[in-house]
């Protein structure tokens, strides 16, 4: 299957750089190329691309306002926040907005690749030591529902196994560590986790994380 993206980045050597490094990706098909928010979110709702890959800091809309736009339009497209500003505020609203990633743009070029693999499947790409990383960082800024976890929207839907799971995926452990605590397979773990996204309507495990700790399920 071809995977259609689009590139939002002010920065014309940028940005051509970005597009000829996918180009040698053959189910890679760079459908647009803009340099600016409004322009990004305009030509998202005209092609409707799998992968959406927006700068931050763009001219006419930066590119968190236009991730907000494009994913508050109830595309399909998913959302890669690429960026050289690693900041709290940046990365809690890129999440909060439903970004399926946020990354520096000095990730090795294989990295990406992967990265737009996996948040065209629909999951996060954030691996384990960052999701760490991002919970030590912005969790603490997400002022918890005054509720107690029973009565967090859905969470009645899941079973025992499946809340042990979701609060094991909020402590930012992987598949495989969440396996090896619970002993069983990866395979299981990742069916868990479907289940979970699916019955609390979640885009991913990062807002996995989030849900846990907005609605109070892990002590900050």
């Amino acid at each position: 299957m071809t995977l259609r993206i689009l590139l939002a980045d002010d920065h014309a050597m940028f940005r051509s750089g970005l597009r000829a490094m996918l180009d040698t990706q053959p189910d890679f098909d760079c459908v647009a190329e803009v340099a600016d928010g409004r322009a990004a979110v305009a030509e998202t709702s005209r092609l409707r691309p799998d992968v959406a890959i927006l700068d931050i800091r763009m001219p006419k809309l930066d590119g968190l306002a236009a991730a907000e736009a494009i994913l508050a339009s109830d595309l399909d497209t998913r959302i890669l926040v690429l960026t050289t500003y690693d900041t709290d505020e940046y990365v809690y609203r890129a999440l909060i907005a439903g970004a399926s990633g946020f990354l520096l743009k000095s990730l090795p070029p294989e990295e990406l690749v992967a990265a737009i693999r996996v948040a065209a499947r629909g999951d996060a790409l954030v691996d384990p030591s960052v999701t760490r990383r991002l919970i030590s960082r912005f969790a603490a800024s997400i002022a918890p529902v005054k509720t107690v976890a029973a009565r967090a929207p859905g969470l009645e839907r899941l079973t025992a196994r499946e809340n042990e799971v979701l609060l094991l995926l909020a402590a930012g452990h992987s598949n495989t560590e969440i396996g090896a605590r619970l002993y069983v397979g990866d395979e299981t773990v990742k069916t868990h986790v479907s289940r979970i996204l699916a019955k609390l309507d979640l885009r991913d495990r990062v807002h996995a994380v989030v849900y846990a700790h907005r609605h109070g399920l892990i002590e900050h």
